[in-house]
């Protein structure tokens, strides 16, 4: 049973950036999107990097339930430690000034970002899609010694995509750890390749530094780059960062429902 939300808040909590204002484009659109549907009474953003921030969110809502949705990829530093200590969480579930404010997983988690993956991929091809069988997919990440779960969750993908046997090959690629994704013409022999960012943001990395590490422009904000780029007698389309997919706005849903079957859940086990 799906709980009613019409009197209860939303705040998405996103990364932001003082130097690139796309940083929180994502964020605000699926905000929007959920907001014109009227699940809730309240759809807030708040960011680490931008206003409004994370700890002074909560003094703009006025319901007595909160939910609070990571905008982020996998788990770490910001979902584990500075957003619930920037909003004062004390668990999964918090009594904030006799307010509950339930803390959700973050996006990129979800098992249906596979669905969005694969939706992401086949749009960037549009009507010139490629035949499958000839065609190699990279999930490309930031790659980093401090958070292994951002590669965690990427390799994960890979694996479940690779067993829907939608495309020939599935890989993972990175920015700055191996395989690196500027290595793509060495990592696949075959003629189709489809690229696909898994950030939240079309920020400095999606946006600018992976087409330029694919070799498909020298630089995006003077050349662009077209989709398909041929390469060295192959086609390579890049899409956009997999956060600013419109299904983002049913996975931050799904992540409330989860929320809801997890306290449950507990629940009936204390019982």
């Amino acid at each position: 049973m799906i709980r009613d939300h019409r009197n209860d808040a939303l705040v998405l909590a996103g990364h932001g950036s003082t130097l690139n204002a796309d940083s929180s484009l994502p964020t605000y659109r699926h905000g929007d999107a959920i907001r014109d549907r009227g699940i809730f009474a309240e759809v807030h953003e708040a960011f680490w990097k931008e206003e409004p921030h994370f700890r002074d969110v909560l003094r703009q809502v006025e319901s007595e339930r909160i939910y609070v949705v990571p905008n982020f990829i996998s788990e770490g530093y910001f979902t584990e430690q500075v957003i619930p200590r920037e909003l004062g969480l004390t668990g999964k579930v918090s009594r904030l000034d006799g307010r509950e404010v339930i803390y959700c997983d973050p996006v990129g988690i979800h098992p249906s970002m596979t669905g969005v993956l694969l939706e992401r991929a086949a749009s960037v091809t549009g009507e010139a899609a490629p035949d499958p069988a000839a065609t190699a997919l990279f999930i490309v990440g930031h790659g980093t010694s401090l958070n292994q779960n951002s590669v965690k969750i990427i390799y994960e993908q890979v694996e479940l995509i690779g067993q829907t046997g939608r495309y020939a090959e599935c890989q993972a690629a990175f920015m700055e750890q191996e395989p690196l994704v500027s290595k793509w013409a060495e990592l696949t022999k075959q003629p189709n390749v489809i690229v696909v960012p898994f950030f939240i943001a079309d920020g400095l990395h999606s946006y600018e530094d992976i087409p330029v590490l694919l070799g498909i422009t020298e630089n995006v904000r003077e050349h662009g780059f077209r989709n398909p780029t041929e390469r060295g007698g192959r086609k390579l389309w890049y899409a956009t960062a997999i956060g600013t997919e419109p299904m983002i706005a049913d996975v931050i849903l799904a992540l409330v429902d989860r929320a809801d079957e997890n306290q449950r859940t507990v629940s009936s086990m204390a019982a």
